[in-house]
């Protein structure tokens, strides 16, 4: 993928079709030998552009901004550790089955706080897609989660979760090891961790896959990411038997899945802004974004001591869905 200034040049959305030409002229004035004289024309081309682009992203319909939280260059859980974290250690195994790629946990240290970092990866190359599942992670990945989340609780260490997955992994074999089980021991545990819990939707946020990482006292989405009970195709594909186009367009505008909707439905607490043309386009930015986000709500969240916390942790959880008429 070649970038230019953290640009993409070589792929976009189809609703980004209006800034490719101006991208393409940018990456030429770049490329450049003399560059530097047509400093004046690149900062007016670079002015339009994100212009342009922050119109374009401003009214996104649902399903553009699935298609937005599945950008291939959008940063994963990896990215963000390398971009804002210092002495990360990565912690592997459950010690039930054996590791598995698709959730990243370990030491590390956000700002001025020492954390416990969990978080899906969905990988980059192929085979690295292949090996982390797509993102889509095993029991053995929500057990070892849990494991080191657990050990974070016994050190007195906050617990920073990152949300990128279209859901759990759906294979017979998953199955067999008992992915339903592992999911839901995963809600009950995180519901009741004597330590700071917060979790960030950074891409995808599917179903209970996400949930198994999800449980936190606060909650927060970044502005392109997408967060539902299930993903627009799957919604289609029961509702209407087809995932086409028209379909999940359909499907995504009624499963309200958008960090707006989110947040007007009280499921999360907070929406992160991306910078102009979303995440993929300023990875450091976005890290940036998040890593204030993440220190802020840890820095708040230690001043309640750890019975205090699963107690205020519950009443958040049971107020998810509660409704009142009035008279």
């Amino acid at each position: 993928m070649e970038k230019t200034n953290g640009y993409s040049t070589t792929y976009a959305l189809a609703f980004e079709q209006p800034v490719i030409e101006l991208d393409k002229q940018i990456a030429s004035l770049h490329e450049r030998q003399n560059a530097a004289e047509y400093a004046e024309e690149l900062a007016s081309l670079q002015a339009n552009r994100d212009s342009l682009l922050a119109k374009l992203y401003r009214d996104l319909s649902p399903w553009d901004v699935v298609k937005v939280a599945r950008h291939p260059d959008r940063p994963q859980t990896w990215d963000y550790i390398n971009l804002m974290c210092r002495d990360f250690r990565e912690l592997h195994g459950d010690r039930h089955f054996g590791d598995d790629p698709a959730i990243v946990t370990g030491f590390g240290r956000i700002g001025p706080h020492k954390v416990m970092i969990v978080g899906h990866q969905k990988g980059r190359s192929t085979q690295q897609k292949i090996d982390c599942h797509w993102g889509c992670a095993h029991p053995e990945g929500y057990r070892k989660a849990l494991h080191k989340m657990t050990l974070a609780a016994k050190f007195g260490l906050p617990v920073v979760t990152f949300i990128d997955t279209p859901g759990a992994y759906p294979g017979l074999k998953a199955e067999e090891r008992g992915q339903a089980e592992a999911i839901a021991l995963n809600l009950r545990e995180m519901s009741r961790l004597p330590t700071p819990v917060v979790a960030v939707v950074i891409g995808e946020g599917g179903s209970g896959g996400a949930l198994g990482i999800g449980v936190a006292d606060r909650v927060a989405m970044l502005e392109y990411a997408w967060y539902s009970v299930i993903s627009p195709e799957g919604c289609a594909a029961i509702l209407w038997k087809e995932a086409n186009e028209q379909n999940n367009t359909a499907a995504a505008q009624a499963l309200a899945l958008t960090a707006r909707d989110n947040l007007r439905n009280n499921l999360v607490d907070d929406v992160i802004v991306e910078p102009v043309g979303a995440a993929h386009r300023n990875p450091k930015l976005a890290s940036d974004n998040l890593q204030n986000w993440i220190v802020e709500q840890i820095r708040d969240l230690k001043r309640f001591k750890p019975q205090t916390l699963v107690q205020r942790r519950y009443e958040k959880l049971r107020r998810i869905g509660a409704h009142s008429s009035g008279a």
